[in-house]
């Protein structure tokens, strides 16, 4: 997944700040050292013609600058380099004044013939960059590895990286900062052995010492001073305690802000100490489980901006940054081709609860974009019971294209007596626009299932309950459908009245449906727009009791019966407007067919009849519906389904806690 969190700090005097500032945020929502400077509008940095008692305060002019850390490239597979050129193509869309690395360019540990193609293929990605770069030399690119040990160079490839990168320590100075490079690998002094693991071999030559001393006298008077190295000495181990005499002369100094370095391949964050913030960088390309990249084991580049008296420190994923002038209203169009495009399935899976049988299905796609399109189709059902061979596709499909995906779905018979879910399938794809590829969300589709659900008639009476927070049932609109005339009953038993609540409903600015919002009951049908409402007028229902509603729609008139007794009418003409929604019980229905608003409570019986059955002031209260198109004897659930007795193959599935109960 390619995704990108932004956390800006923003100082605005448009509002006073929230009573409860990071509602819904819980990380990432501390701030790092003080608000900034602002000053107050003055009439030759601000104007408008409007009045206003709001005083926008201005941020303050002082300089303040980025520049961009890259962490290790090596230890990786040689496709590293890819990772590594999608940083530069972040980096030029950020545009920070230059960038540094921590060492490890190249995968090294080589002869010199090895070692030349990787400094080539290194430099050429780097040299993309628009700002500047800036090397550091870390063991991969130092260390040499021939097999003829004789042919060794003095210094392994110290000389070679200093002619074709730069000196092995350095410094330059950039607005009122002061950036210093030191060499962590010069070896042991008594036998030249170089080597991370080895305390004698991590030490700091007295000619760097002395180079170090001079070049912290010079940036005296620096606001900033900024340490890179390849190995994160301060940490011990097998690097002694060097380095304890490089931190005192940094402490010392007075100035020095943050030290950086990388080689342990994941993020770390030491300090401050003495004032010193100590940063680790993981990867950018190197070798990378990524086992928890969202703590640390992930390929990234830091992003640090400087400001008078302070710095702020961000880790960016490689690969996360869009360029906003490449998202044009004709590239929306074309992701959205790709998202809404249909997926069909043939034939329909015809499924017997208690029988085992195969299925050979196909699923076509098509690519109605103006770019190629990578695509995966893959069974989401590893667990459910159904086998799928084989259990992915992919493809890659050239504008226009059209393919076609074939699976074998296999199951037992003991599938289908328990709790069971309808197979599924991934559609994961990624549009590929010139330079990026934008991941288009994964689609979840059901395979269309004919249901041959056998109910049984010695069950006891029961009834599901509804845990008011997000079960609901749910029938597909395409299973029944009412022309003008309908009855809509529902029988149930509430534990709390609270607020807005559907009991069964098809409304979304049309449709029908049964509310008992804080306990009064409401039935309501669109009529040229509009809903014509039979509504009570106080809150008759009672909690812990069992009621029954019934809604009648004749063309003329709604009423709305309780307990087989007329409460509410009223009269009303207009084109009865249905929708393609499904119908929602326990809940009402949002636009995208979700449940919403929901019922707390049990529900032990609904029906939908396309036409009026009650006319008068009162009726009979039954659960024989000899000509209902949607009869639920909710006493039962086969896998996720609650068989329909009416014959038109209307199951409800379940939505998140549903449960069935005995009603004694």
């Amino acid at each position: 997944m390619r995704f990108l969190s932004f956390f800006i700090c923003i100082t605005s005097a448009l509002a006073d700040p929230p009573i409860n500032p990071n509602i819904g945020h819980n990380h990432h929502h501390h701030r790092h050292g003080e608000k900034h400077e602002t000053i107050a509008p003055t009439p030759a940095r601000f104007a408008t013609s409007r009045k206003s008692t709001a005083e926008l305060a201005l941020p303050n002019e002082k300089a303040a600058f980025t520049f961009i850390v890259y962490g290790d490239r090596t230890g990786g597979p040689p496709e590293g380099v890819s990772v590594l050129a999608d940083a530069v193509r972040d980096t030029n869309l950020l545009e920070p004044d230059f960038v540094m690395t921590v060492g490890d360019l190249i995968n090294g540990y080589s002869n010199e013939e090895v070692w030349m193609t990787q400094m080539k293929e290194y430099k050429s990605i780097m040299n993309e960059l628009a700002c500047p770069w800036f090397p550091v030399a870390g063991n991969h690119d130092i260390y040499w590895r021939g097999k003829d040990k004789s042919k060794k160079p003095e210094g392994e490839m110290e000389a070679a990286y200093e002619m074709h990168f730069g000196p092995l320590w350095y410094a330059f100075e950039h607005k009122k900062s002061w950036f210093i490079v030191l060499y962590s690998d010069e070896g042991d002094p008594k036998t030249g052995e170089k080597t991370f693991g080895k305390p004698a071999a991590q030490k700091m030559s007295p000619e760097q010492f002395s180079w170090l001393d001079q070049t912290l006298t010079k940036a005296k008077g620096a606001e900033h001073v900024f340490l890179f190295l390849h190995h994160p000495r301060w940490l011990g181990r097998g690097y002694g305690d060097d380095w304890d005499k490089v931190h005192k002369r940094l402490a010392d100094a007075g100035n020095v802000s943050a030290v950086f370095a990388g080689h342990i391949h994941t993020m770390r964050y030491d300090g401050p100490k003495d004032g010193i913030e100590y940063v680790t960088l993981a990867t950018t390309g190197g070798g990378q489980s990524s086992s928890i990249p969202q703590a640390g084991y992930l390929h990234h580049y830091d992003i640090v901006t400087v400001r008078e008296g302070r710095i702020s420190l961000a880790a960016v994923p490689v690969g996360e940054v869009l360029d906003v002038r490449e998202i044009t209203g004709e590239l929306i169009s074309q992701v959205n081709k790709v998202k809404r495009s249909p997926v069909k399935f043939s034939p329909p899976l015809a499924l017997k609860n208690n029988e085992k049988g195969q299925h050979k299905i196909s699923i076509t796609l098509n690519n109605p974009s103006d770019r190629s399109v990578t695509t995966v189709v893959s069974s989401s059902n590893a667990s459910s019971g159904f086998h799928c061979q084989p259990d992915h596709h992919h493809a890659t499909l050239e504008p226009g294209d059209t393919k076609e995906f074939s699976f074998d779905l296999s199951w037992d018979a003991h599938l289908t007596k328990g709790n069971f879910s309808a197979p599924s399938f991934h559609i994961d794809s990624e549009y590929l626009a010139k330079g990026f590829a934008y991941e288009i969300p994964r689609r979840t589709i059901p395979v269309p299932l004919n249901l041959e659900l056998t109910r049984k008639d010695d069950l006891p009476n029961g009834a599901v309950r509804f845990n008011g927070t997000n079960a609901a049932l749910s029938i597909p609109s395409n299973r029944f459908k009412i022309k003008k005339e309908l009855t809509l009953e529902c029988r149930f038993k509430a534990n709390t009245f609270a607020g807005r609540t559907g009991l069964v409903t098809k409304t979304e600015n049309s449709g029908y449906g049964i509310f008992i919002s804080d306990g009064r009951p409401d039935f309501s049908v669109s009529l040229d727009g509009k809903y014509l409402s039979a509504t009570a007028s106080s809150s008759l229902l009672k909690t812990d009791q069992w009621h029954t509603l019934a809604g009648v729609y004749d063309g003329r008139e709604v009423r709305l019966y309780l307990d087989g007794k007329l409460i509410a009418s009223a009269l009303g003409k207009g084109k009865f407007k249905d929708n393609k929604l499904p119908m929602i019980i326990g809940a009402d229905v949002d636009q995208q067919g979700q449940p919403t608003s929901f019922f707390n409570g049990s529900i032990d019986h609904v029906s939908l009849t396309p036409k009026a059955l009650y006319s008068g002031k009162t009726h009979a209260v039954t659960k024989e519906r000899k000509e209902a198109i949607i009869d639920l004897q909710l006493n039962e659930n086969i896998g996720p389904w609650h068989p329909d007795a009416s014959g038109s193959k209307a199951h409800a599935m379940a939505i998140g806690g549903v449960t069935v109960e005995i009603i004694k």
